[in-house]
C-alpha cells in the first residue's frame, strides 16, 4: 500500500462513521452529502480490505478490524490536529469559551469553590457546565464531547490522558447526640447504622444490596478484609447528602476527608478518623487524547492543577 495513493481525508470520514454508526449523520457532521460519505465508506473498504461497518437490526456495527483500528485513528487525528494547531495561545481574559466537566458532588465541592475564584480573577466570562457521573459514559469522553471528567476511578480507557490532583483519606461524621460519641471504637461502629456513598466513577450505581460488598466500595473492603461488616441503612449517591444524614441521632457517614472538612464548623457534627485502617484514594482529572494538544484545553487543565495543589 502506497501512501501517495491514501486520501488522508478518509480518516476523518472512518472517525465519524465509527463514532456515530449512521451515514446520514456522519455526513451531516461533515457538511458533505450522504452519497459522498456513503462513496467514503466504499473507498475505505477497499482499502482496509474488511466491511468496517456492517448493518445489523440494531443499526450498523463495526467489524474487528475496525474496532482494532478506532484507538489508533484517534491518536492519528490527535497528531495531526497537533501539527496544524494554530501558536497562538488561549486568551483565557477575553474567552467566553464553554468547558463541560463532569465531576462528583465531591468534588463539585472541594474543588470547584477555588477553580470558581480563579476563573472569576483570570476568566471572568469562561463558562463552566457541570456534568454528573450519570451523565456521560467514557465513550462520550472519548469523543471529545467533554472537556474533563474529574472523580475517582476504578478503571479508565487506556487511551486517556490522566492527571491525579491529590490524594485523600476518610473521615466519619456523625451528630454530636449520636450515642456512639461516648464510647467511639470499633466495636460500636460496626453496632451502628450506617449512610453509604457510593464510589462509581461514571455511570449510575445501580441495584446495590448490602451484601455485594465487593461493589460496596473502599468502606466495605476495608472491613472485609479484617472480618466485619457494617449495618447500612441507607444508600445515597451524594457525599453532602450523607453529610446532612449524618447529622441525625443514630447515622454515621463515612466519607472523604476533603468532604467532612467542608462540614468541621457545624456545631450538630462530629468529625472522627475512622477506627480502622481504609486505603488512600486518587482523586484523578482524565481527558480524551483528541484534546490533548488544544490550547484552551491545556489552558483550563493548569489552572485546575494548581487550584487542586494548594491545600
Amino acid at each position: 500500500m502506497n501512501l501517495d495513493k491514501i486520501d488522508l481525508n478518509l480518516l476523518v470520514y472512518l472517525d465519524i462513521l465509527l463514532r456515530e454508526r449512521n451515514v446520514t449523520r456522519s455526513a451531516s457532521l461533515l457538511g458533505i452529502t450522504q452519497p459522498a460519505m456513503s462513496n467514503g465508506l466504499r473507498r475505505l473498504r477497499e482499502t482496509f480490505g474488511d466491511p468496517l461497518l456492517v448493518r445489523t437490526s440494531e443499526g450498523m456495527v463495526p467489524t474487528e478490524r475496525a474496532q482494532s483500528l478506532q484507538p489508533l485513528l484517534r491518536q492519528i487525528l490527535a497528531s495531526v490536529e497537533q501539527v496544524i494547531e494554530p501558536t497562538t495561545e488561549f486568551d483565557a481574559k477575553s474567552s467566553d469559551r464553554v468547558f463541560r466537566i463532569m465531576t462528583s458532588d465531591y468534588g463539585e465541592a472541594t474543588l470547584l469553590p477555588r477553580l470558581l475564584k480563579r476563573l472569576n480573577r483570570e476568566a471572568p466570562d469562561v463558562v463552566l457546565d457541570i456534568l454528573t457521573p450519570s451523565d456521560m459514559s467514557f465513550l462520550e469522553v472519548e469523543q471529545g464531547l467533554v472537556d474533563l471528567v474529574i472523580n475517582r476511578f476504578d478503571t479508565m480507557p487506556q487511551s486517556f490522558h490522566q492527571k491525579t490532583l491529590w490524594k485523600d483519606s476518610f473521615s466519619c461524621l456523625f451528630a454530636v447526640d449520636n450515642p456512639i460519641s461516648h464510647d467511639y471504637c470499633l466495636e460500636t461502629y460496626i453496632r451502628a447504622n450506617h449512610v453509604w456513598v457510593s464510589k462509581t466513577g461514571m455511570g449510575a450505581g445501580m441495584g446495590i444490596t448490602p451484601e455485594d460488598t465487593k461493589r460496596l466500595g473502599w468502606v466495605d473492603e476495608a472491613l472485609d478484609s479484617i472480618g466485619y461488616k457494617r449495618h447500612i441503612s441507607v444508600f445515597t449517591r451524594h457525599y453532602q447528602s450523607a453529610a446532612l444524614l449524618a447529622s441525625q441521632r443514630g447515622l454515621i457517614a463515612t466519607i472523604p476527608s476533603r468532604a467532612a472538612a467542608i462540614q468541621s464548623e457545624s456545631p450538630r457534627l462530629v468529625v472522627k478518623k475512622p477506627p480502622f485502617d481504609i486505603p488512600e484514594f486518587e482523586f484523578k482529572m482524565a481527558w480524551s487524547p483528541l484534546l490533548q494538544h488544544n490550547a484552551a484545553h491545556r489552558w483550563i487543565r493548569q489552572v485546575i492543577s494548581d487550584v487542586a495543589s494548594v491545600s
